[in-house]
């Protein structure tokens, strides 16, 4: 079994926490894990599981690597999506690296799992998947099917059918999101689940039926794949022929389609973490039902989810909100409106603001810079690079640059110049000079960068060499 981990979306409802250049999965959100890692180390009481494929998008690839890093886990291979496709040209990506990896006369099974979802139910989840086995090796695509804990409007649903033996059903109907009526009598039958996103089949039997019903996006696929190349420990798909796939989710593609579908149901304490009243109900709370992070002080306030980042948050004879702040953005929201969030992004990014796209502190393969300050003709950064980390041999056109150490010690390529330069310690980086920023050290190195010119955008750097194969 290999699980096939799909780290794509955004997560635009939990905004302004996760955001497109950094989106939930990489956040710690229900634990001190990320949502990623959690979902990595949830693999580990399943028997004959190999390291994961990791599906994620190019703009991703060092977060996704490092996160599974930094819990002692590694990829089987990480597949880079030039762009967003959707889950069943993702799923096809992976079945078809399994594939090519397997020995002869294996049949490899994928476990699909979105990296964004929470489970606290660890064993349950286990049990459920051990179940789903023996289906998935007769030839059944099979999903898993949350058992209903409320009239959820917010998820779709699975009607199951025929009684296949062994605690699992053929699948009768995927059905939309419902109003409140309608989810109210999917729960009084008994016969409906939610739709989890989560998926156990043979890899051979996904591309079967993907050929029936969408052969389109195999084809897709294939070619994108035999046009793959290895780039450090991620693989490239071909850019320009996983751009010409059409965009299907795998329950269009192929679930609902499919004579071979089953449902198996899980009673795991399943979240997908879309909305930040659902992550108000995952969380601990406390005896006025609030949950609260950071420095917060809640005074007569009830029913309340408050994120702080660096600053104190006081509550006062408030009910039901939704607080998050961050260094550059504020949410304030009615709890029970959480789910419109995404319209303030899509309103952000129609104007252009950068709050929709990107945070204040900006995340990179050799640590992170964090924008304090800014105006007409400057810049000022707090960059951290982490020990044994460079950055790109570089240089700019429009700006110069001065850096100050305030911790660690750093090795600056200046022109035909190598120096050192230590905490108290300055240099200048003129306008057009060559440079590079190292961190030879053991312990992370800290500096102020100063940036004057008469533009300072991210792309004014012309990149000469760089470890990261970016260009």
């Amino acid at each position: 079994m290999i699980p096939v981990i799909l780290c794509g979306g955004t997560g635009s409802r939990l905004w302004p926490l996760s955001r497109e250049a950094y989106p939930k999965q990489f956040l710690p959100l229900a634990g001190s894990e990320t949502m990623l890692q959690a979902t990595a180390m949830r693999l580990d009481g399943i028997a004959n599981v190999a390291a994961p494929i990791l599906v994620c998008n190019e703009e991703h690839r060092f977060a996704a690597a490092e996160q599974l890093q930094e819990i002692g886990r590694s990829a089987q291979s990480i597949l880079l999506e030039p762009c967003a496709r959707n889950t069943a040209p993702a799923i096809a990506l992976a079945a078809l690296a399994a594939l090519e990896d397997a020995g002869e006369g294996d049949e490899p099974m994928l476990l699909v799992l979105p990296a964004d979802h929470a489970v606290t139910d660890v064993p349950a989840f286990e049990r459920a998947v051990d179940s789903a086995r023996e289906l998935a090796k007769r030839g059944h695509l099979v999903t898993f099917g949350i058992v209903p804990t409320c009239a959820e409007t917010g998820y779709g649903y699975i009607r199951r059918g025929e009684d296949l033996g062994e605690g699992a059903w053929k699948v009768a109907d995927f059905v939309e999101k419902p109003d409140a009526a309608t989810a109210e009598r999917y729960l009084d039958s008994g016969d409906y689940s939610w739709n989890s996103g989560m998926f156990l089949f043979r890899a051979s039997r996904y591309l079967e039926e993907l050929r029936e019903y969408r052969p389109d996006i195999l084809e897709a696929c294939r070619a994108a794949f035999a046009g793959a190349a290895r780039d450090l420990d991620f693989t490239r798909v071909d850019a320009a022929a996983f751009a010409a796939c059409d965009s299907e989710s795998v329950d269009y593609a192929v679930m609902e389609r499919t004579e071979s579908a089953a449902v198996v149901p899980m009673a795991a304490g399943w979240s997908d973490v879309g909305s930040w009243s659902a992550l108000w109900e995952l969380a601990e709370k406390d005896s006025d039902g609030n949950r609260l992070h950071g420095d917060v002080l809640a005074e007569d306030a009830s029913g309340c989810l408050v994120h702080g980042d660096n600053r104190l948050v006081s509550l006062l004879g408030v009910r039901d909100l939704v607080v998050v702040d961050t260094d550059d953005a504020i949410l304030i929201a009615d709890k029970g409106r959480v789910q419109e969030v995404k319209k303030l992004v899509q309103r952000l990014d129609q104007s252009g603001r950068g709050e929709a796209r990107a945070h204040r502190k900006v995340y990179r393969p050799w640590g992170y810079y964090d924008s304090i300050d800014a105006g007409p003709r400057f810049q000022v950064k707090r960059i951290v690079v982490k020990p044994g980390r460079q950055l790109s041999l570089q240089m700019h056109h429009h700006r110069a640059e001065h850096w100050i150490v305030v911790r660690g010690t750093a090795r600056v390529t200046r022109g035909e110049e190598e120096l050192l330069v230590t905490e108290n310690e300055s240099t200048y980086i003129p306008l057009g000079v060559t440079h590079r920023l190292e961190n030879p050290g053991s312990i992370p190195l800290e500096l102020i960068e100063v940036q004057s010119g008469s533009y300072l955008g991210e792309d004014d750097i012309v990149r000469l060499e760089d470890k990261y194969g970016r260009s």
